[in-house]
């Protein structure tokens, strides 16, 4: 699809949103959240007081106080969680990290539906596909959980819910966006950034459709970074285009179906490594994902099906050849809750997924016949919660793998809230097992004997609710335990199983205080101390704070500041000739700190929003990747319609 239809589409829409937006009529109403509620430990809704696991929670209103951001940049801020990449260009490949684990040790789910690339590197989800505005609401729930969500989530579950239709027979929102692109050593403050879309959805009593398109351009900033003051590189661009259109019929009370199709593009140039300049390279990457998720209620519980089927395309120009990816992953996970009790209920399903690969260049050939699995788990959950403060969530599972054989999970989760005190107590014992990627397995880089890497995770710590839950404090210590983890050699090229025992530990300290009805501060803290690989390009030390002021009930104000510490890395560089000696360099990476703030205004209530958002305010040019550009100090404006 052409991106300029896209924006004259929107700069139209907009036009027509002003005009509608002057007149008189029926305000829409505000759909009101269920508070605190969280569904990532048990796959339903459960209050977050009766849960014993550490989810964070994103909201819509959370979202809307951090316009113009991408996932990664908000996901960057929760405590645990590092997105490597996310201070660089737009367009720069992310690294995910949870608790100090690596890509593959993370699931991301949308809508409940889990999300992969088959052909990716470590058969996980690349967040560039994903535009913010299309957005709803975020849980992060850390630590194991790989019996309720099989290989992946063995450091933690990022829940991403989309928009979806609001209570009106006929809404609609358009918005827009634009920004500057600039490292922290240029003076060029010119537009670079555009971002823009629009939405329509409404709501009948058994029907209810949501539609939405959105579409970024982004140029300014060379992937890498020159290594002297004297050289210039080429800017890279990076453009997207996602749609995304959902449809539900509810036929009774007690029967639901919900359908979902999405498409999403992207068009990436990028560089040829650390300092190193290359005009000819870019990637584009293409996604087809559709679905089905019926859901049954029933007398004491509710069945649910969440089905999904997705295709994957990418290619590669690089060093002026092509290579080719193509990969396809189907996903079906039928489960159950049936309650026994009030205060006693049990999860019991089964899951199958179906994931395979091919890659296509001048030097490689791998068909999909080769580079395959399939997985079949069935596992089951038992959650009570008890009327004097105990709360016990236990779970097994079970999976056959088609290539790595049988694998049993389990997790133990007791948390208990000390009557007459605002103390709750939280400790679990998680293990985890995790598949290497076809990538890993059947690439050239890779190596079919991998084995499977097994986790062991503990925590335990507090949670705490004081003056009249104005002041809550959450503090967790962690350990994991990983054997066979995966590592990549910088000497062979090759990926293998770590010998021995891979620890990582932490402490992730959560602050939040509403000092009164209009202002808020929220801070974290995360220690995360990891031995061997896994610590490449983590943080030991990792600050977060925010404040938010509604200064009027029209104007709030909301600034926040981060700061990461050295981090750790190597990179391989050849020796002289004839023998080129692979040679293992590592560097330390210095800390940086950054200052950020926004200010968003209602012109008219309900209706016409519109912000201003400054980001690196102090211009600090820092390091997040060795030899890798990052955003200097940065503007955007942009407004928000909803018809």
């Amino acid at each position: 699809m052409n991106k300029k239809v896209v924006r004259i589409s929107v700069f139209f829409a907009l036009i027509s949103a002003c005009a509608f937006a002057q007149k008189k009529g029926v305000v829409l109403p505000v759909v009101n959240e269920l508070d605190e509620v969280v569904i990532s430990d048990s796959k339903f809704a459960l209050p977050k007081e009766k849960s014993g696991k550490v989810i964070v929670k994103i909201t819509a209103d959370d979202l809307k106080k951090r316009p113009g951001q991408s996932i990664a940049q908000v996901l960057s801020t929760v405590a645990g969680v590092e997105i490597n990449g996310n201070q660089s260009r737009n367009g720069k490949d992310l690294g995910v990290f949870i608790r100090g684990g690596r890509g593959h040790q993370v699931l991301i789910l949308i809508d409940g539906v889990p999300v992969t690339d088959a052909s990716g590197i470590s058969l996980s989800y690349d967040l560039r596909l994903l535009a913010a505005d299309q957005v709803q609401s975020i849980e992060v729930m850390k630590g194991a959980a790989s019996t309720l969500y099989g290989s992946g989530a063995a450091t933690g579950v990022i829940n991403i819910t989309l928009k979806k239709a609001a209570k009106n027979a006929i809404a609609g929102n358009v918005y827009m966006n634009v920004g500057t692109q600039t490292a922290a050593k240029d003076k060029d403050y010119s537009a670079q950034d555009f971002n823009q879309g629009f939405s329509f959805n409404g709501k009948s009593d058994k029907f209810n459709y949501f539609a939405s398109l959105n579409s970024t351009e982004t140029s300014g900033i060379s992937e890498a970074k020159p290594a002297l003051d004297t050289e210039n590189f080429e800017a890279d661009s990076f453009s997207r285009i996602n749609s995304v259109v959902k449809f539900g019929f509810t036929p009774n009370k007690k029967l639901a179906l919900d359908f979902f199709a999405n498409y999403d593009k992207i068009k990436n140039e990028f560089d040829s490594g650390s300092f190193a300049d290359n005009p000819d390279n870019f990637a584009t990457s293409e996604q087809y994902r559709v679905g089905f998720s019926p859901k049954y209620k029933y007398t004491n519980g509710e069945i649910v099906l969440n089905s999904s089927a997705n295709v994957m395309d990418r290619a590669l120009f690089n060093y002026g050849s092509f290579s080719y990816y193509k990969s396809r992953s189907i996903n079906a996970d039928l489960f159950n809750k049936y309650s026994i009790l009030p205060e006693l209920f049990v999860v019991t399903g089964a899951q199958f997924q179906f994931h395979e690969m091919s890659n296509k260049s001048d030097y490689v050939d791998l068909p999909k016949e080769l580079a395959k699995f399939n997985m079949i788990d069935p596992y089951t959950t038992v959650v009570y919660n008890s009327d004097f403060g105990f709360n016990f969530n236990a779970g097994l599972r079970y999976t056959i793998h088609s290539k790595f054989g049988n694998n049993w999970v389990f997790n133990l989760n007791p948390s208990y809230s000390i009557p007459n005190t605002p103390i709750k107590l939280l400790a679990s014992y998680s293990t985890a097992f995790i598949a290497p990627s076809l990538y890993q397995l059947y690439s050239s880089y890779g190596d079919v004997n991998l084995s499977p890497e097994k986790d062991k995770t503990l925590e335990a710590g507090f949670e705490a609710e004081l003056f009249n839950k104005k002041l809550t404090l959450t503090s967790i210590a962690f350990l994991r335990d990983e054997v066979d983890a995966i590592g990549f050699d910088l000497v062979t090229y090759k990926y293998f199983s770590v010998s021995g025992v891979n620890k990582a530990r932490g402490i992730e300290t959560m602050f939040s205080y509403q000092l009164n009805s209009r202002i808020k501060w929220n801070a974290n803290y995360t220690f995360t101390e990891m031995e061997r690989q896994s610590r490449i390009l983590n943080p030991k030390h990792k600050v977060n704070t925010g404040l938010d002021i509604q200064a009027t009930e029209r104007l709030a104000f909301s600034a926040t500041y981060q700061f990461v510490s050295d981090r750790y890395t190597e990179y391989s560089t050849y020796g002289p000739a004839p023998d080129y000696e692979t040679i293992i360099n590592s560097e330390i990476l210095k800390d940086y700190q950054l200052v950020n703030a926004n200010i968003r205004y209602v012109v008219i209530k309900n209706r016409l929003n519109v912000f201003a958002s400054a980001e690196n305010i102090l211009n600090k040019d820092f390091v997040e990747a060795r030899g890798f550009s990052t955003r200097g100090r940065n503007f955007k404006l942009g407004l928000n319609i909803n018809l």
